[in-house]
């Protein structure tokens, strides 16, 4: 190679006498940055330099979004800004070249442009998109092409749509990893159940919101899935639908709802962590409580445990079903949520009793101010055993030194004899009462604890 051509391969543009050092970076690297900007913002770096001219069209990341249309426009169905973001989709993938799509995303609504939306989809299919984040205001299905679900590139599919999701007679998903669906309707069994059987390398699996009102059973099955969440909370009408988890190395499930669908866990011997939120209903106490304590006995290998005190009120309603409450014997660690008032503790001494080898015990929103709780009280005669011989860890939030609190965090240190550490945290949103403070650190620091060994922190 001649020393001339060396230098022009080599030359630096020079801007304002400048060195344009992010210019001179490779493709990947460049592609990189251009990822974390909205596709309309990257479109515009192609007037920065010869450089950028067509570095845009093949960036691996596109995300259309119509929302900023429609923050002020009355009807936006046949404005001029709906016209141009639709003409600029278009423009954009006609104008891609033939590298892959790493993760497509597209938030628009449909209006009468299904088949114009649906074309996007399966530019994106196409050209092998990993990842497909899709929240569409459609009132059918029809947008989503069947080409969806039978996707060899994908990864990680996000559907949003708030109407019935048609799944086409052949589905096939060899390589997905992460399934989210949002507000969805599912039409039948059958086809449900064949979706997620579908996905073979399935790891998390996410339903929100969505209506299984016309279902009647159906399983969840899958060898490879990993992380389930559940929120049905909108929905609160009981349903007849049962819904079977058979996942034998799921590690994680998180539900929120009101259980207005049964769901039995059948094999989940590798479920280790949970969280759980079940709002009370008025009319319909025992019936969600019954459900809880089904859904609870499937959880009896789990090492951590997040449970609302919305759910501990409800299992108060659970009478006679308590006597057949499982035993957590793995329980390590349990994380309460939301503050405990009068009944909810009493449900929480009662879980206790059921978690006998627990270490770890976080209050995360503390007592309600309106708690009455005495170191003399008949609930104390009873301690469970895991506080008094296996209790290492209590953290306390949002202390307000209450004489309640002070009761409560006095009798386990009076009673907890393995106790390392108590981790006491002041409310943030009071104004500060020095006095009260030293006089509650005082009273706690001079008992005499069952554990010597047992430190005091105040954050």
């Amino acid at each position: 190679m001649s020393e001339s051509k060396h230098h022009k391969q080599l030359e630096i543009e020079h801007t304002n006498d400048t060195i344009d050092y992010i210019s001179n970076l490779p493709d990947c690297i460049l592609h990189h940055i251009l990822s974390f900007l909205p596709t309309k913002e990257v479109v515009k770096t192609s007037v920065s330099s010869k450089r950028w001219k067509n570095i845009w069209a093949s960036v691996p990341n596109l995300d259309f979004d119509d929302t900023l249309l429609y923050a002020s426009e009355v009807d936006c169905q046949h404005s001029s800004e709906s016209t141009s973001f639709m003409n600029f989709v278009e423009r954009i993938l006609r104008l891609r070249d033939a590298s892959a799509i790493e993760k497509f995303r597209l938030s628009c609504r449909v209006w009468s442009n299904a088949p114009r939306i649906s074309s996007w989809i399966s530019s994106a299919i196409m050209h092998n998109v990993r990842e497909l984040d899709l929240c569409i205001f459609a009132e059918d299905s029809s947008v989503i092409p069947q080409s969806v679900f039978d996707c060899k590139s994908l990864v990680i599919l996000k559907i949003e749509m708030d109407c019935v999701i048609e799944i086409p007679p052949r589905v096939s998903f060899p390589f997905l990893k992460t399934l989210h669906l949002s507000l969805v309707t599912f039409l039948d069994d059958d086809s449900t159940e064949k979706l997620f059987t579908s996905c073979v390398a399935l790891e998390e699996l996410v339903l929100l919101d969505c209506d299984c009102g016309i279902l009647k059973n159906f399983t969840i099955s899958s060898l490879t899935l990993k992380r389930l969440t559940i929120d049905d909370l909108p929905v609160y009408e009981p349903n007849d639908c049962k819904i079977k988890i058979d996942a034998k190395n799921l590690t994680c499930l998180k539900y929120i709802g009101y259980l207005s669908n049964e769901i039995f866990l059948s094999n989940v011997p590798s479920l280790v962590k949970a969280c759980i939120h079940i709002p009370i209903l008025h009319g319909r106490q025992k019936e969600v409580a019954c459900r809880a304590v089904d859904l609870l006995k499937g959880l009896r290998n789990v090492v951590f445990l997040k449970v609302s005190n919305r759910t501990m009120e409800g299992l108060m309603y659970a009478g006679s079903m308590l006597d057949r409450f499982p035993v957590f014997p793995n329980l390590t660690h349990l994380v309460l949520t939301m503050e405990i008032g009068n009944y909810t503790f009493r449900a929480l001494m009662d879980l206790l009793n059921f978690c006998p080898t627990l270490q770890s015990i976080n209050l995360s929103e503390g007592f309600d101010r309106c708690m009455r709780l005495g170191e003399n009280d008949l609930i104390w005669l009873l301690v469970p055993i895991c506080i008094s011989h296996h209790l290492k860890t209590l953290t306390f939030k949002n202390f307000h030194a209450d004489d309640s609190e002070i009761c409560f965090l006095k009798c386990v240190l009076k009673y907890a004899r393995v106790l390392e550490k108590m981790d006491v945290w002041w409310c943030k949103t009071e104004p500060r009462d020095l006095k009260k403070r030293r006089d509650a650190r005082k009273e706690l620091e001079i008992i005499e604890k069952s554990s010597a060994a047992c430190i005091i922190n105040f954050s």
